[in-house]
């Protein structure tokens, strides 16, 4: 058992808890490989927040499966939150899977690996006190690298599995995060994104998620920092005056809504009604404003009426979100919801969610429009996808701006004017020298696999 193959669905603390993993790996002497076909194991590291999710991953089993009747030895492994939610109908498939893995196992991977090759093992029990804050990550090198900050969640919305896939709430000591984000500067990380499923509820001794960020805000050579997703009742007055007075900290906000309708907020057991909702973003655009401002939208919840609905689509249109995240609800076993008969078919879900999807690809491309002109400072981070003639980046408030590719590095800082828009994209023009690096990005000893060792990214659920 030397070479690993390791692959990434679902949402950023996914993919931060896949640098976990590659760091338990390699610490034991293994070694990640970028194909399934050079791999004594495969091992998935999942997201069970929706359905379409899980039937990727099962797909994936299957392309497995085939590759496994030519190479019998090999061991494949499915990790992370799905493996904690259908352990037992994982466990039971068929003759593929060797080996199930819930969050909290990940320290034991390369013993639970050789186990496994000699027969089928599960290790899916939750352990309140594990946090991983003793194990360093194997990052992959860019600009961004992600820290999480806290584990679990103690929130129990109705359509949600987090809580029973990863555990009760608990928060790292700060003294340890602000060592992960300087470690992460040295290796020549330009940005933090710190992660959470209530990010902003973070608390650890007497220190809470305001200080955290103004620490974060403090280290020498970081570029800036992010979150994702806080939770709208923890968005204390604290907590927005540190995102306000800290420079480094980017001004953009990744607020989950669900619904605007109080009786759906009621029954997502969301703890706000649309009143404090809307006095939270009042206050956030008061103390900072110009702030990047983005959601999460379900539509089709169980109990939704149309008229529930027009709600939601009109504190869209009043709100003005830079983007949003709109998904058709899906039930989720274990959740509360999931007992609750369907209302909404799926037809009708599939209309709901365009008309938003219409509706908030409209918002976007006026407040894209409306940036014509400004200028706006991009954290550049690689050569375009589609064109090696532009180098793209995120700006302060999220937004991805593309530019003409001056041969500017990744990772620097890079102001240009706005002469372009499309409702996703702004594209700009240089107006001034790049500024310079003081690190060399890219230092990490560790090169993740090529192959499609990540998925895109989704938000966390909030």
């Amino acid at each position: 058992m030397q070479r690993v193959f390791l692959e990434t669905y679902g949402c950023q603390m996914n993919v931060a808890d896949s640098e976990t993993m590659a760091g338990v790996l390699v610490r034991a002497g293994l070694t990640l490989v970028d194909r399934p076909e050079d791999a004594d194991a495969v091992l998935l590291n999942t997201c069970a927040i929706r359905e379409h999710a899980e039937q990727r991953v099962l797909g994936r089993l299957g392309e497995f499966a085939h590759l496994k009747l030519t190479r019998p030895d090999l061991v494949v492994g499915v990790a992370g939150c799905m493996a904690q939610h259908l352990r037992q109908r994982l466990i039971g498939r068929s003759r593929v899977l060797d080996l199930v893995v819930g969050p909290d196992g990940y320290r034991h991977l390369p013993d639970l690996l050789r186990r496994a090759a000699g027969e089928p093992v599960a290790h899916v029990r939750l352990d309140r006190d594990e946090t991983y804050g003793d194990l360093e990550p194997r990052r992959t090198p860019g600009v961004r690298a992600w820290v999480t900050v806290q584990r679990g969640c103690d929130k129990f919305c109705t359509y949600c599995v987090v809580p029973f896939t990863r555990g009760r709430e608990r928060s790292l000591p700060l003294d340890d995060l602000v060592r992960q984000v300087e470690g992460a500067v040295r290796d020549g990380f330009r940005e933090v994104v710190f992660l959470g499923q209530t990010v902003n509820s973070y608390r650890h001794g007497a220190h809470d998620f305001a200080d955290l960020l103004r620490a974060a805000n403090d280290v020498p050579g970081l570029a800036r920092v992010r979150f994702t997703s806080p939770h709208p009742s923890d968005m204390s007055e604290r907590v927005i005056a540190a995102i306000a007075e800290s420079p480094r900290v980017c001004k953009h906000v990744h607020l989950p809504l669900q619904s605007a309708s109080d009786t759906m907020l009621k029954a997502m057991n969301r703890t706000y009604t649309i009143l404090q909702y809307r006095a939270v973003v009042a206050r956030l655009r008061a103390a900072m404003p110009g702030l990047g401002l983005s959601t999460d939208i379900i539509v089709g919840f169980p109990g939704e009426t149309p008229e529930d609905f027009a709600a939601t689509a009109r504190y869209l249109e009043e709100t003005r979100f830079d983007s949003a995240f709109l998904f058709k609800y899906s039930a989720r076993p274990d959740t509360r919801a999931y007992q609750w008969p369907e209302t909404v078919d799926e037809a009708e879900k599939g209309r709901r969610l365009q008309a938003l999807i219409d509706l908030q690809h409209r918002v976007s491309g006026e407040l894209n429009d409306a940036a014509l002109g400004r200028e706006v400072e991009v954290l550049v981070e690689s050569v375009a996808r589609r064109n090696p003639a532009q180098l793209y980046g995120k700006s302060d408030e999220f937004r991805t701006v593309v530019f003409p590719n001056d041969g500017t590095a990744p990772g620097t800082l890079r102001r240009v004017r706005v002469v372009g828009a499309t409702p996703i994209t702004l594209f700009g023009e240089p107006i001034d020298a790049p500024r310079p690096l003081t690190l060399t990005l890219g230092a990490a000893p560790f090169r993740a696999p090529s192959a499609p060792a990540t998925t895109p990214v989704a938000p966390i659920a909030g």
